[in-house]
């Protein structure tokens, strides 16, 4: 909401490096027609890995953890919960599937983020969609058993009012067309998690509105690499990046640097990483070694044999077989183990690095 004040915005001043990032997201943008073109196979492998990733990452955030052969299941065969940990993970499912598939029509309103929050929680006992009826700072826990707190949201009884708030200015300001959306969007989403405006399940909600803010000005990268992921193997710097953005957030002079440095730096990493994987994928005729080839290019964590058959239906086990050998030899992957357990590592990963620092008692 402060974040988003025109008088704020109007104060923004940006250096050489983060202008350099912008032009670079913003060309990003303009290849991805060409990539659609280029590698069509390539692209629905990457989305399904996309969207099995966005939801356990975006969970594990929070410390929700589905196991593994109940993880691809429970995501996209749409199969019911089992316990808790599935709830979370399947509420997130359906919400992020909603966002794929209608997100850049939604409208960023007040009620449209109520019905991503009933989404999170529609499997679990407490139903979701109600603003928070009590105050919740978020806390930082150590393993030593010391805590501290991160940051005081708005309080509750205020909360409703200031979501009103922020739709009404991202509404105005996108109108006027004054502002990079690139600005306008992260801008929205610290305001929003500033506010915290849920009991549980913000920091999942401020994702999700990620991605449909994203997706309403053209940047769909998301589809198919997933920021859920980036941020999670960059976790602490996001949480830092959050805290400091968000210091004297209240009285609207906060330092948003941070947070955009951040943001961008995510959105840049997925874009590199798709075009990196569109690049190393095989051209030309859709043959069983190519689409072989192109599953295993679209796989972000170790996999195994089967996934692949999964990946590529018709495709034999012997062929499969083939073709990674094919790929060892060309160093493009490399085995994590022998005999049946055994999986492949892709050598494409990442660009963003892991970090981790502390835990927290509620979602940022």
């Amino acid at each position: 909401m402060y974040s988003l004040d025109p008088a704020y915005l109007n104060r923004l001043r940006f250096d050489a490096t983060q202008l350099a990032t912008l032009r670079a997201i913003g060309e990003y943008r303009g290849k991805q027609a060409l990539f659609y073109q280029q590698v069509p196979e390539l692209l629905k492998a990457l989305r399904q890995t996309a969207t099995v990733e966005s939801a356990e990452s975006s969970n594990r955030l929070e410390g929700i953890t589905v196991s593994g052969p109940r993880l691809k299941p429970l995501i996209l065969k749409n199969q019911p919960p089992r316990d808790r940990s599935e709830q979370e993970l399947a509420g997130y499912r359906d919400a992020l599937a909603l966002i794929h598939e209608s997100g850049p029509a939604m409208p960023f309103t007040a009620n449209v983020i109520l019905q991503l929050h009933g989404l999170i929680c529609r499997y679990m006992p407490n139903p979701g969609g109600r603003w928070k009826q009590t105050d919740n700072d978020i806390i930082e826990r150590h393993p030593d058993g010391t805590s501290r707190v991160r940051f005081k949201p708005t309080p509750a009884h205020l909360a409703p009012m200031q979501v009103g708030t922020l739709a009404d200015r991202y509404r105005t300001a996108t109108d006027l067309g004054a502002h990079d959306p690139l600005v306008l969007v992260p801008l929205s989403i610290l305001d929003f998690l500033c506010i915290h405006p849920f009991p549980d399940g913000n920091g999942r909600t401020g994702r999700l509105l990620t991605l449909m803010l994203l997706y309403h000005h053209g940047y769909e990268v998301g589809r198919y690499i997933s920021l859920e992921r980036v941020i999670e193997e960059s976790k602490e710097s996001y949480y830092a990046a959050l805290e400091k953005s968000s210091h004297r957030w209240h009285e609207g002079k906060h330092d948003i640097k941070p947070w955009l440095d951040y943001f961008w730096g995510v959105l840049l990493a997925a874009y590199r990483e798709f075009e990196q994987r569109v690049a190393a994928a095989p051209k030309g005729p859709g043959s069983k070694t190519d689409r072989v080839r192109t599953a295993v290019q679209a796989q972000t964590h170790p996999f195994s044999i089967s996934e692949l058959e999964t990946a590529c239906p018709g495709v034999s086990r012997d062929m499969v077989r083939v073709v990674l050998r094919q790929m060892k030899d060309e160093g493009l992957i490399a085995p994590t183990g022998k005999g049946r357990g055994a999986k492949w590592n892709n050598k494409i990963t990442s660009l963003v690095t892991n970090g981790q620092e502390g835990t927290l008692n509620d979602e940022t």
